[in-house]
This record gives structure tokens, C-alpha cells and sequence, in this order.
């Protein structure tokens, strides 16, 4: 097991959001990766655009002997561009990412449950994710609490209800 640490992002470390974000997104085909040029698209560039300027941004990294191997974040995205899993202006929308050599480890896992008991603590009602029906994370979304409450052609709207 690796010696992991789950602690809050700091301020100089929030363009490593842009690496994250890229590894958050799926990819079903992995000899046709999607370009990296995704997260510039308003929708999917939403969850990290100037992130940190928001009292609804939230951020904790997974830490390997410093480095950065994974985070997970939430905001609440106003304004005419929504994120894909927005349900309202009080539900923050979960995105969670670590470098594929170490998934599969129990560090997602780690990195959610720290985020949803940081959101509890914080008075949060709910939170809320999207993700394509194909992605094998949808186990670990539903194993940890969170239900679908929507769908269309490829991806479910999730919803945890924190109490």
C-alpha cells in the first residue's frame, strides 16, 4: 500500500487542476485517446476555471512523498455555463482524478469519503456528479452512497444526499 497523504490543495499547487482535470476525463478508447485539448471546452473547462476564487471551491490532493498523484474537488459553477452534473446553486459537483498507475488502490476511495465528510462538516445538503455510464468509477460512486437520479444516452446524473 502506498503512503498517501489526502491533504487540502494549496493556493500554488491549483494549476495542477488542469493535469487532474485531463485525467478525469474518460477514456473509452485507449488507442484513441480524447486530445487533451477537452478541457479547454466551456463545459468541461468549467471545473477548474479560476478555480479557488469561490467560497463553494474545495480541493484536497492525493500526496506521494510530495508529489501530486491525484485530487478530488467540488464547486458550485454559476454563471450561463454549467457543469454536467449541476443540479442547482447550492449543490456542489463533485470531480475526482489520479494518474492511472495508481488507481485500482483504494486512494479514490480515501480521496471521496475525506471530501464528503469535509462537506458534511461544512453544511452541505447534498452533492452531485456526472459520469459516462461506461466508466467503471460508477461501482465506486454507487458503493460509497451516491444514487442516479438521471440519465440520458451516456451518462448518469448522481446524487449523494449528505446528512
Amino acid at each position: 500500500m502506498y503512503e498517501v497523504k489526502i491533504r487540502k490543495i494549496e493556493k500554488n499547487e491549483i494549476d495542477k487542476l488542469e493535469d487532474m482535470l485531463y485525467e478525469a476525463v474518460y477514456q473509452p478508447d485507449k488507442n484513441n485517446p480524447i486530445p487533451r485539448d477537452v478541457i479547454k471546452v466551456p463545459q468541461v473547462n468549467a471545473y477548474i476555471n479560476e478555480f479557488g476564487k469561490s467560497t463553494d471551491d474545495h480541493c484536497f490532493v492525493a500526496d506521494l512523498n510530495g508529489k501530486i498523484i491525484g485530487a478530488v474537488w467540488v464547486r458550485i459553477i454559476t454563471g450561463k455555463i454549467k457543469g454536467y452534473g449541476n443540479i442547482d446553486n447550492k449543490t456542489p459537483e463533485f470531480v475526482i482524478s489520479l494518474y492511472k498507475e495508481y488507481r485500482n488502490k483504494g486512494i479514490g476511495t480515501k480521496m471521496m469519503n475525506k471530501m464528503i465528510n469535509y462537506l458534511q462538516k461544512s453544511g452541505y445538503k447534498q452533492t452531485s456528479l456526472s459520469v459516462q455510464k461506461d466508466n467503471y468509477a460508477v461501482k465506486l460512486y454507487k458503493k460509497i452512497g451516491f444514487e442516479i437520479i438521471e440519465e440520458n444516452d451516456g451518462d448518469y446524473l448522481m446524487l449523494l444526499k449528505l446528512n
